[in-house]
């Protein structure tokens, strides 16, 4: 008995910590912060250091063993290295919130309002992505700004609809350098002291250039960066049926650690929901063009001048995120390769001078070259031992295992439930990060070798984008889930199992089933589910006006909107009986009266959609301005949210979920 105690005492310690105690500390209070990720930093050093001394260094055997040994252990040490430049960054978290109140009031105090041009950078992007990033930045409460349409595909009738609306337009004669080129040649064209950048698809909150503009009171202050929100599902939330239960994938960035790098001075500028003073873009040349994500580069770039970049964690915009597996991927290979194309530029962490050592740790791209190969070392690891007998560990037990290496896992566990809860779950999010691995892995490995050796890709988005499925990463789970499979059948088989230490067998098979699970999830996410919807609805619940066709205000039916889409609307209006295909006029607040046809009775109310083809285009850009910038959300109300995660992923892969 007194043996069991000794193996589990410290996993019984910690779960009382995290159970008893951790539950009473504050997640604003950096000391709190700091006694919690200091745990599974010290219990990681403890569990290296074991392996290295008692299961490593004694191995003896021929080059395939210790080769194989030694490989496990380095990819375990980068790993630990991963997550301790994680903790290290989480240990803190600033809010400029509060800052952000007294800047506001002493601008508005003294009715000083920096000039500011806004540009809103597009390629390729369709009308129905461009029409509610341009009519929401004009529609900006602020009394001194400009907005200006960047447009690289050259298109007239965007230059058209821009002279319509009342906004600036520039083109040049060539692509070059892609979007810094087009930002740098926006900048060539304007003169306001700030410079806000919305990419096309994002589009400002009325409030946003009020929150922001006076934090540049701030007088060391070069670069301002936002969150970006979403208000529609990405494909993680949708191929799993989950976008009601799990919150979106850059959510864990924007939400958690993007402040925690603020409070270590090292927020950088993410492109999009940024603001930028012009006399720091001045000092440094313009938008730096050597990477395809300038962005961090204009932050390294303008670090090494002396500006500083803030995070005020606000939601000020809501954009698109993607929207397909496709976009999904040209999205973040595009980030990997621009963090990795930064160690070789002279502005980048490993540039000479203008640095401290802290900064070239934390905007060293480790998370971006090291996730990738780990998650693979993850899935190899019980293939190689079960279908060759190589062990990764040497010389130890299974109660060697639960009294250092499951203290490290489960802590490390409790250690971000405290952290970001509701933004990390260790089954779903490795399964979401194994789902990556498969197509990214190569983009690490091309980065490193050649990393400008890809052109920019601009992210698909609107109505460019369509349904598939992602076949690449598919096979590889589906090999990678019949080697395991394989492996535990052969070692089930006494005569020819190629495990000679049964000991382990038991741990190599729960960590071989853990992965398929893992894998199966993965699985799920590579078939694009169809969108239903075009246009994503805001839940708004307004009270609103409906009258027939053709009646006076007599006929008029007061009624409410459940939820309102640029395309149609869900209203309730007891009293009103009305038929797929009649006319009816619904008057919104701060919209006005817009006709629509009834699509189909539902629930006690009427589905309808907009005829915008009887109304005049102010009404239209009324309602974009009415739904996008600020007050509603796509979330649906907390009594209208499924909390069943588990029992959602189980529906999605028994094929008997619904939508």
């Amino acid at each position: 008995m007194l043996f069991e105690v000794t193996s589990f005492g410290i996993l019984i310690a910690l779960a009382g910590f995290f159970w008893a105690f951790a539950p009473s500390l504050r997640r604003d209070d950096d000391r709190a912060r700091a006694l919690i990720t200091i745990i599974p930093a010290l219990l990681g050093v403890r569990y290296l250091t074991w392996r290295l001394t008692d299961t490593v260094l004694p191995v003896r055997g021929d080059w395939v063993e210790l080769g194989w040994v030694y490989f496990v252990y380095t990819m375990e040490v980068l790993a630990f290295v991963e997550v301790c430049i994680f903790l290290l960054i989480m240990s803190r978290a600033n809010h400029e919130s509060g800052t952000a109140d007294i800047r506001q009031r002493e601008q508005e105090a003294a009715a000083q309002w920096p000039s500011v041009d806004v540009f809103i950078p597009t390629y390729n992007e369709g009308l129905d992505v461009l029409e509610k990033t341009i009519i929401g930045a004009r529609a900006m409460d602020y009394p001194n700004f400009k907005v200006h349409v960047l447009d690289d595909g050259r298109r007239e009738w965007l230059r058209d609809y821009c002279a319509a609306k009342g906004v600036g337009y520039h083109v040049r004669d060539d692509n070059s350098h892609a979007k810094a080129g087009n930002l740098n040649n926006g900048l060539a064209r304007t003169d306001g002291e700030l410079v806000a950048i919305f990419d096309a698809d994002f589009v400002p909150h009325r409030s946003f250039l009020r929150r922001t503009a006076g934090m540049f009171r701030d007088p060391g202050l070069g670069i301002l960066q936002t969150p970006q929100h979403f208000f529609n599902r990405d494909p993680v939330q949708m191929n799993l049926l989950i976008a009601n239960d799990w919150p979106d994938e850059q959510r864990l960035f924007f939400d958690e650690m993007a402040a925690s790098r603020d409070a270590w001075n090292v927020s950088f500028c993410c492109g999009s929901c940024s603001i930028i003073r012009r006399q720091t873009l001045d000092d440094i040349g313009g938008i730096p063009t050597e990477s395809i994500t300038e962005d961090i580069l204009t932050t390294l770039a303008a670090r090494r001048k002396g500006w500083t970049t803030r995070y005020l964690n606000e939601r000020l915009s809501m954009g698109l995120a993607a929207e397909s597996l496709d976009a999904f991927f040209v999205q973040r290979a595009r980030w990997c390769q621009g963090g990795i194309q930064t160690l070789f530029l002279p502005e980048g962490p490993l540039g000479r001078g203008g640095m401290r050592v802290l900064d070239r740790i934390l905007f060293f791209p480790f998370s971006w070259i090291v996730q990738y190969p780990v998650r693979m070392m993850a899935l190899l690891v019980p293939i190689v031992y079960m279908l060759t007998g190589l062990m990764p560990l040497h010389y130890t037990s299974l109660d060697d295992l639960i009294f250092y290496q499951m203290p490290v896992l489960a802590c490390y566990y409790w250690t971000m439930h405290w952290l970001v809860r509701g933004k990390y779950m260790p089954i779903l999010s490795t399964a979401i990060g194994v789902f990556a691995t498969f197509r990214l892995l190569p983009t690490v490995l091309s980065s490193l070798v050649r990393p400008f050796g890809k052109p920019f890709r601009v992210t698909p988005k609107g109505s460019l984008n369509a349904a598939g499925v992602d076949w690449i990463s598919f096979a590889c789970i589906m090999v990678f889930i019949g080697l395991t499979a394989l492996g535990l059948v052969l070692n089930s088989i006494p005569a020819i199992r190629p495990m000679a230490d049964r000991e382990f067998f038991p741990v190599a098979a729960a960590w071989a089933v853990l992965n398929i699970v893992i894998l199966i999830l993965a699985s799920l996410i590579c078939f694009d589910v169809p969108r239903k919807r075009k246009e994503e609805r805001f839940y708004v619940n307004r009270p609103v006006t409906v009258r027939p066709a053709g009646d006076g205000d007599g006929g008029s039916h007061g009624g409410m909107a459940v939820d309102v889409s640029v395309s149609g609307a869900f209203v309730r209006a007891p009293g009103l009986t009305a038929r797929p295909g009649d006319r009816i006029t619904v008057e919104l607040p701060e919209v006005g009266p817009v006709p629509a046809e009834v699509v189909f009775p539902k629930g006690g109310g009427l589905a309808l959609r907009f005829a915008w083809e009887d109304c005049d285009d102010s009404r239209r850009d009324a309602l974009i301005a009415y739904l996008f910038c600020g007050v509603f959300s796509t979330e649906p109300p907390p009594d209208g949210r499924r909390r069943s995660l588990g029992r959602n992923l189980m529906q999605r892969f028994l094929g008997t979920a619904t939508r």
